[in-house]
């Protein structure tokens, strides 16, 4: 039996309008509309379109966005400064800087200067150490939105064998804390791990992220098993695909996200979620 295909795009459309609801109900207690700033360093094409997709699910949860296009020769010291500025202004509940950074530009240290409680996108120190201490504030944007998937189709980690493929500060360590937090046993492998069929082949659920097209061939799956495609692709025909071969998977898995459509539109709507949460944590 094929899998049953994980829509992100409607779980996402969901989650925006229940952060439009919580908008209005700021609004409607007297207190002001969460704002969410955004900065893009330099011209990188795949930047831009997410940039303005996170626009876009701004308008549709009417959440007041602030958009900061800086050239590529913008300096780390002009860019700290601009952080700084967002840190200070009391209005301000989000601050993402778009990654990649141009390479002059330490992006670890960016993301370390931002205020913890308005780093919407979980990756400072801090979130994630909480995450790792089972008190999460902001959690990274992908995992949390990972799991939200996860619960809207009723799966439920506790006892399962969950394994991620990819072991990346913004997808692969998160994932695994929020799997673990959910009472899942998580293996995690990455490039040094031996037998990765083996792993892959022992999963329940398995969250793959490693940037590869159709890295993990679909004979590898467990049967029934959930399978969570974080990759994205562009292959030289234009087309995209993710980090698991989709079509042999889909003919094992119980369930499975596509690419596009899957895990992709869950980040920019938890995204929203943790600014309206910040909002409501500050004031």
């Amino acid at each position: 039996m094929a899998a049953q295909r994980i829509d992100g795009k409607a779980v996402a459309a969901a989650r925006i309008e229940r952060v439009r609801e919580g908008v209005h109900h700021r609004l409607n207690s007297g207190r002001r509309v969460p704002t969410l700033a955004v900065i893009l360093v330099g011209d990188n094409p795949a930047s831009a379109v997410y940039v303005r997709n996170k626009k876009l699910a701004c308008e549709k949860a009417e959440i007041r966005s602030l958009s900061y296009e800086l050239p590529s020769s913008t300096s780390e010291a002009d860019l700290l400064a601009r952080i700084d500025e967002l840190n200070a202004d009391p209005t301000v509940d989000g601050i993402l800087v778009q990654l990649p950074l141009p390479s002059h530009i330490d992006a670890q240290g960016v993301i370390e200067r931002i205020d913890p409680k308005k780093d919407v996108d979980g990756f400072h120190p801090y979130n994630v150490g909480r995450l790792a201490i089972k008190q999460p504030l902001l959690r990274p944007c992908t995992p949390r939105g990972v799991m939200t998937l996860l619960e809207a189709y009723g799966i439920d980690p506790k006892g399962k064998k969950a394994v991620v493929v990819g072991a990346s500060n913004i997808v692969g360590r998160p994932q695994a804390l929020e799997l673990l937090m959910a009472r899942a046993t998580v293996t995690i492998c990455h490039s040094a791990t031996q037998n990765l069929q083996e792993e892959v082949g022992s999963a329940d659920i398995l969250v793959v992220g490693v940037g590869k097209p159709n890295f993990i061939p679909g004979a590898w799956v467990k049967p029934g098993a959930v399978v969570i495609d974080v990759g994205i692709n562009r292959l030289d025909d234009g087309s995209l695909c993710g980090d698991v071969e989709f079509s042999a998977a889909a003919e094992r898995a119980g369930y499975i996200t596509p690419v596009p459509g899957g895990v992709g539109p869950m980040t920019v709507a938890t995204l929203l979620e943790n600014t309206l949460d910040s909002a409501n944590l500050r004031d």
